[in-house]
C-alpha cells in the first residue's frame, strides 16, 4: 500500500497496488425443509473454507445458513417473525463426523440478563433442541 496526497492540507488516501475483487457473497437462506450435508460443504467451501455460521431458532424448529456473521442470520430470522430469545449462534462443519460437527460458538448467544454468560449455549435443554433441530434439517 502507499499514501498518496496532492498537496498541503490534503488528506492521504491509501491505494491498494494488488487489489483483488472480493469473492462472491452467498445469500442467505432460511432451511425449513431437510437439506442434504453435501450442500453445507458447497457453502463452506464459498465462504469459510470447512464451516457454516448458523442461527437456529429452538421454537419454530428452523435456521439460517449463508451469512458472514451469525448476526446477519439472527437478524433476518427476528425480521421473519422469530423471538430473540429463541435464536441461537452455531458453527457447523460438515467434513467432521456426526459428534464434533456442531460447535456452540456465537457472540449473538452471550446474554447475561438469560443466563448465558458465554459464547456457548449453557442451557443443556436448549443444546438438545438445537441438535435436534440441525438433525432434522441436515441429513447425510
Amino acid at each position: 500500500m502507499s499514501v498518496a496526497a496532492s498537496g498541503a492540507g490534503e488528506v492521504g488516501v491509501l491505494q491498494c497496488r494488488r487489489c483483488m475483487p472480493a469473492p462472491p457473497r452467498m445469500s442467505l437462506r432460511i432451511v425449513t425443509h431437510e437439506i442434504i450435508r453435501a450442500e453445507l460443504l458447497t457453502v463452506a467451501r464459498e465462504q469459510f473454507g470447512d464451516l457454516v455460521k448458523a442461527v437456529v431458532d429452538v421454537a419454530r424448529g428452523i435456521m439460517v445458513i449463508g451469512g458472514e456473521l451469525h448476526s446477519d442470520e439472527e437478524a433476518l430470522l427476528l425480521e421473519q417473525g422469530s423471538r430473540q430469545e429463541d435464536v441461537w449462534g452455531v458453527n457447523l462443519y460438515p467434513g467432521k463426523s456426526s459428534e464434533e460437527w456442531i460447535e456452540f460458538d456465537s457472540l449473538i448467544n452471550v446474554r447475561p440478563s438469560r443466563g448465558n454468560r458465554s459464547r456457548g449455549v449453557e442451557d443443556p435443554a436448549i443444546r438438545t433442541r438445537i441438535l435436534e433441530i440441525v438433525g432434522k434439517l441436515v441429513s447425510g
